[in-house]
C-alpha cells in the first residue's frame, strides 16, 4: 500500500531513530548478557554548567520550526490555502501574545486606517447608513461638496454611477463614493423633505472631518460654542485627537476669548484618543510650564514633554469631562490639566490606556504594524495604564476630582449618544420640522454639574476682583 503524501521524510526517520536510541547503553548490555552489570563505585564529578547554544543558532532553529510548519500546511493540508493568508494569520497570531493595542494592518485596510488617524479622505463629505435596505444619508459634513450640493440628513441615495444601491453594503457604498481628489461621482438622490428625485454630479475633494465641535448648530449650520450665553460658559467637545485638532481648537479658543468667555468645559467623553503629539499640543494650550507627559519603553529612552508659556489660554476656570470610554490621548489631557490644577475633572474614571503605539511600515508601505513601544506617565509620575489583573483600588486611569464623580447608567450613555447625534446632524429645515416628535428632553447631569460649578466659580472670581479693587 503506498504511503500518503504526509509520510515521514528521511530526516524524520533520523529523529525517530534518535528517539528509540535514548535507552541507556548499560541497560542494553544487561539484556544482551542476561545478567546485571557489576556496580561501579560512584565517582565524584564537578558540576559543569550547561553550555547554552549561541543566540544565532536558537534563532535559526525557531525560524526553521516556522518554515517547516508552513511547508507542511501548504503541501499537506486538506484544502489549498493562499500563502499570504497563512503568513498574515501567523503575524496576527504572534501579536495576540502582546497587548490588545498591537495589531497588523493588511494592505486592504491600510487606507481606512490612515483616514481614521488623519481624519482626512478623498470623497464628497457625507456619513451614511443602510436603513431598511436603502442607502440613507445621516448627515453631510459642513462645507463639503455634499453639503454644497444640497444633500441633507434623511435623503436617500438611489444610484451611484448608474448602479442601484438597493441592498448595497455600507463598505461597498463608501468604496464607490470615495476616490481620487478632483474626480466626479454621479449620484441619484431622493430629497425626502421635498419628495423629489435629483441627479447630481459631485466632485470629490479632500475631506476633513471636524474633531472640535460645539454645543449646538446655528441656523446657518455653524457651531455655537456657548453652553450658557448669558453667563458666558463655553463648551467644546473633542471627538478624537487628529492631525488638525490642536490648530482648530486654538482658533476656537481665540474666538471665545474675544467673546469674553468666563468659563470653559472641555468634553472628552467617549473620546478614544488619537495622536500622542496632538494630545501634547492640546495640553500646551492650557498649561504654561512644567511637565505634560513622559514616555519610556524597553527599547526607547525616557522622553519628557514640557509646556511653553507662549500661546497659553490660562485665564478662565476650566472643567474637563471624562467617562469610562475616555482613553489614551484623552487621558493625557485630563491627567495633565488635573495634575497642574488647571482644570477640575468631572465624570467617571477613564478607561486606562497608557501605552504608545508606533506605526511601522511593512512591504515598502503596502501594509503596517501598529506596535506598542512605550508607556506614558502623567506629570505627577503616576501610572495611567490599566494592566491585566489590575483592580479598582490600583492606580490607573484618571479619576474625577474628589466630590465630582458623576456615574451614568448604560441607558443614560445611550441617550447621550443619541442626543449628541441629533445635535451634530445637518438636516433640511422642512425635514426637521416635519419629523419633530414631542419627547422628553434629555438631561445631561454631568454637563449640568460642570455648568453649575463654573457659574459659581466665575461669580467668585468677579467678587474677589471687586473686593480687591476697594
Amino acid at each position: 500500500m503506498p504511503l500518503p503524501a504526509c509520510s515521514l521524510r528521511p530526516r524524520s526517520w533520523i529523529v525517530l531513530f534518535l528517539a528509540i536510541g535514548i535507552l541507556p547503553l548499560g541497560s542494553l548490555a544487561d539484556q544482551v548478557h542476561g545478567q546485571e552489570a557489576p556496580a561501579k563505585p560512584a565517582e565524584k564529578k564537578e558540576s559543569v554548567p550547561e553550555k547554552k547554544p549561541p543566540q544565532d543558532t536558537l534563532d535559526y532553529e525557531l525560524l526553521r520550526l516556522f518554515t517547516d510548519s508552513l511547508d507542511q500546511v501548504e503541501r499537506n493540508y486538506v484544502k489549498e490555502i493562499d500563502r499570504r493568508e497563512l503568513l498574515e494569520a501567523a503575524i496576527k497570531g504572534m501579536l495576540t501574545k502582546l497587548d490588545p493595542y498591537s495589531s497588523y494592518i493588511p494592505p486592504n485596510d491600510l487606507e481606512k486606517f490612515r483616514s481614521s488617524v488623519e481624519n482626512e479622505f478623498g470623497g464628497i463629505g457625507i456619513t451614511v447608513s443602510v436603513e431598511s435596505g436603502e442607502l440613507t444619508i445621516i448627515s453631510p459634513i459642513f462645507r463639503t461638496p455634499a453639503f454644497n450640493a444640497g444633500l441633507r440628513g434623511g435623503d436617500v441615495i438611489m444610484e451611484i454611477e448608474g448602479q442601484p444601491t438597493k441592498g448595497i453594503t455600507l463598505d461597498e457604498a463608501v468604496k464607490r463614493m470615495k476616490g481620487k481628489i478632483g474626480t466626479p461621482v454621479k449620484i441619484k438622490v431622493k430629497h425626502v423633505s421635498e419628495d423629489r428625485v435629483a441627479e447630481l454630479e459631485v466632485k470629490r475633494e479632500l475631506i476633513r472631518v471636524d474633531s472640535v465641535i460645539g454645543d449646538h448648530r446655528e441656523a446657518d449650520f455653524t457651531w455655537n460654542y456657548f453652553l450658557d450665553g448669558d453667563k458666558k460658559i463655553a463648551y467644546i467637545r473633542i471627538t478624537n485627537f487628529a492631525r488638525h485638532t490642536a490648530d482648530d481648537l486654538r482658533q476656537v479658543l481665540g474666538d471665545l476669548t474675544k467673546a469674553e468667555m468666563k468659563g470653559l468645559i472641555l468634553d472628552l467623553r467617549f473620546n478614544p484618543g488619537g495622536l500622542l503629539s496632538t494630545g501634547i499640543e492640546v495640553c500646551d494650550l492650557f498649561v504654561d510650564e512644567g511637565k505634560i507627559v513622559s514616555t519610556a519603553g524597553r527599547n526607547a529612552p525616557e522622553r519628557v514633554w514640557k509646556a511653553k508659556k507662549e500661546g497659553t489660554f490660562g485665564d478662565v476656570p476650566m472643567v474637563v469631562l471624562v467617562n469610562h470610554y475616555s482613553a489614551s490621548a484623552s487621558e493625557i489631557v485630563a491627567a495633565c490639566l488635573q495634575d497642574h490644577n488647571r482644570a477640575t475633572v468631572i465624570g467617571e474614571r477613564s478607561w486606562g490606556k497608557g501605552s504608545v503605539q508606533n506605526i511601522v511600515e511593512l512591504e515598502s508601505g503596502k501594509s503596517a504594524l501598529k506596535l506598542t513601544t512605550a508607556g506614558y506617565l502623567r506629570p505627577s509620575g503616576k501610572n495611567i495604564h490599566r494592566h491585566e489583573g489590575d483592580k479598582d483600588e490600583d492606580e490607573w486611569g484618571v479619576k474625577p476630582n474628589e466630590g465630582f464623580e458623576v456615574k451614568t447608567s448604560k441607558d443614560e450613555d445611550t441617550r447621550w449618544l443619541e442626543d449628541r447625534r441629533e445635535r451634530d446632524m445637518i438636516r433640511a429645515p422642512k425635514a426637521a420640522e416635519g419629523d419633530a416628535k414631542p419627547s422628553e428632553a434629555f438631561v445631561d447631569k454631568t454637563l449640568e454639574k460642570a455648568r453649575e460649578f463654573l457659574v459659581e466659580k466665575a461669580a467668585k472670581i468677579v467678587a474677589d476682583k471687586q473686593a480687591a479693587a476697594k
